[in-house]
């Protein structure tokens, strides 16, 4: 249970407002997490832009075990590597905060979704090219599983979101763009297309004939 002093319960406060206005202004690739390290056990109290799948109540991750452990270890781990549960890629960033007794009362965390930034990163490319006048019509001799998914991140940074995100209506526009430009040729794209989505199969099916 959290036992707090009448300061550090006004830091926590404070450090509320600062998580959620970062999080509005990084919105959607930069999930902001902060840990109130007084409570061990449910040490999330606030969590914008959820990538990880997380909720507030859960209990901190390793590198905020070791704060509520020592207050010797660092108020700074930047840019370090990191993973969500699905899988894809991410970097983080760790803010360890203290009261005036040196002692940490909270974290505020922040992991950026790296295969978003990638997508965006592949869409500027293509924006350079139109100077030639050329068509952005891809073919591809052979697709995999890894150049599926990469074409998955480049639709979703178009409309700035990640492929998890993608409203119904975007999702089927982007499944006619896989059948298009032959994605869908791959061995078990429904599969791998439903799973990078976080739907059913039967979601990305019915999506496909509507």
């Amino acid at each position: 249970m959290s036992h707090k002093t009448e300061d550090q319960e006004w830091l926590v406060e404070q450090l509320q407002f600062i998580a959620q206005g970062i999080g509005k202004t990084l919105s959607p690739f930069c999930e902001v997490v902060l840990h109130d390290l007084t409570d061990s056990e449910n040490t999330i109290m606030v969590i914008e832009n959820n990538l990880s799948g997380r909720k507030v109540g859960d209990r901190a991750t390793e590198l905020g075990m070791a704060r509520i452990e020592s207050s010797n270890f660092p108020q700074i781990v930047a840019n370090y590597p990191n993973q969500f549960p699905d899988g894809r890629t991410a970097k983080s960033t760790s803010i360890g905060i203290k009261d005036k007794q040196g002692n940490y009362v909270a974290a505020l965390c922040l992991n950026i979704d790296i295969s978003m930034i990638k997508g965006l990163q592949m869409v500027l490319n293509q924006f350079a090219t139109l100077e030639e006048g050329n068509d952005i019509i891809e073919t591809f001799s052979s697709v995999t599983e890894d150049s599926l998914k990469k074409r998955i991140d480049e639709f979703s940074a178009t409309y700035s979101v990640t492929p998890r995100a993608l409203k119904p209506h975007q999702r089927r526009e982007l499944l006619l763009c896989l059948q298009d430009e032959g994605y869908l040729s791959l061995r078990k794209a429904m599969e791998i297309t439903a799973q990078y989505l976080g739907v059913s199969r039967a979601t990305v099916y019915n999506d496909l004939k509507e």
